[in-house]
């Protein structure tokens, strides 16, 4: 089927930038719908941002527009986010999604999506 592997996490100040990649291997005519999810300790799994497979179309969530950009890069089936000035409630474990290609542009429900990475983790210190 599809494998997701992410990578690109670590340890950053408030204020530095971090670039999270996502490769997808596997049957990649399934990686339509692509997006990212992050789940900080004890909280609940938030959506993040959301690409269309050309990458024209993009959703982000209102705690980080402005922020953050999302872009894909289907020759390589790989997915970038790009955080910049990272404030420590952006420390989480962050996840990437790949789904079936569907009707919308871009897909901003957890449960819409088919395939997920084990996550890389991303700490903010003030």
């Amino acid at each position: 089927q599809v494998q997701l592997v992410e990578s690109g996490g670590g340890l950053a100040q408030a204020g530095d930038s971090l670039r999270l990649s996502c490769a997808a291997s596997g049957h990649t005519y399934k990686t339509y719908a692509m997006g990212w999810f992050r789940q900080a300790p004890g909280k609940e799994r938030e959506f993040v941002a959301a690409i269309s497979w050309s990458g024209n179309t993009t959703y982000f969530a209102d705690s980080v527009r402005g922020r953050f950009s999302i872009s894909r890069d289907n020759a390589k089936f790989v997915m970038y986010l790009t955080m910049n000035k990272l404030k420590p409630e952006d420390t989480a474990v962050y996840y990437c999604a790949a789904g079936r290609r569907t009707a919308e542009l871009v897909v901003i429900t957890a449960g819409r999506y088919d395939y997920w990475g084990q996550g890389t983790q991303v700490t903010v210190s003030s």
